[in-house]
């Protein structure tokens, strides 16, 4: 009930065709989180969880030198002000889809960092897995998903998914004739790219 009523509608038909599947793979004993974590603006009805959502995501990034592993066109937080207390940022960037197909790379190329960096990933599924292989190398990885869109949602107060300037948004029809991105800064952040 919480959610906008075509999210709620999405889901219903979701479980419909998935219900059976999905409860043979869960473990009813296990308590499982929330995957709509990067998800704090969107979906929701009452929008003003996002004010303090954003405001407890820019708390773990704060003075931590970040590695962004993204799609080449993601360019997460280009253009606003996400990552602004980050004390610094470095990225990997690959394909905006099929980046699994780069995982063995992603992984042997993250392992050129420091454990110091907090490895923030936004490479679709890719993301999870190569988030729980880090983790078991001892970094500290988060797949935050869509945060940096719904951020851009969250800052433009729009009622429905729309495409960004300048950014890929699978979900809003902006995946395709995006321009390059000229910002300096964010061109010297990039340490290396990957099958792009």
């Amino acid at each position: 009930s919480k959610y906008k009523e075509d999210e709620q509608q999405y889901w219903r038909n979701y479980n419909i065709l998935n219900r059976k599947k999905n409860l043979s793979q869960l473990d009813l004993s296990k308590t499982y989180y929330d995957s709509f974590i990067s998800r704090c603006y969107m979906p929701y009805k009452d929008k003003s969880i996002a004010d303090k959502c954003f405001i407890l995501w820019k708390q773990i990034w704060n003075s931590k030198d970040l590695l962004i592993i993204e799609g080449e066109k993601t360019r997460l937080g280009v253009g606003n002000d996400l990552f602004n207390n980050a004390k610094s940022i470095q990225r990997i960037l690959c394909p905006n889809e099929n980046a699994f197909d780069y995982y063995d790379q992603l992984l042997k190329t993250a392992q050129k960092f420091s454990k110091n960096y907090l490895i923030l990933l936004a490479v679709g599924p890719t993301a999870t897995v190569l988030a729980y292989e880090l983790g078991k190398l001892g970094y500290w990885a988060i797949d935050i998903g869509h945060l940096d869109i719904e951020y851009e949602w969250y800052l433009s107060k729009v009622e429905s998914k729309v495409p960004v300037h300048n950014k890929y948004v699978n979900e809003a029809g902006g995946g395709h004739n995006i321009g390059e991105e000229l910002d300096e800064k964010y061109l010297k952040e990039i340490m290396y790219k990957i099958g792009v």
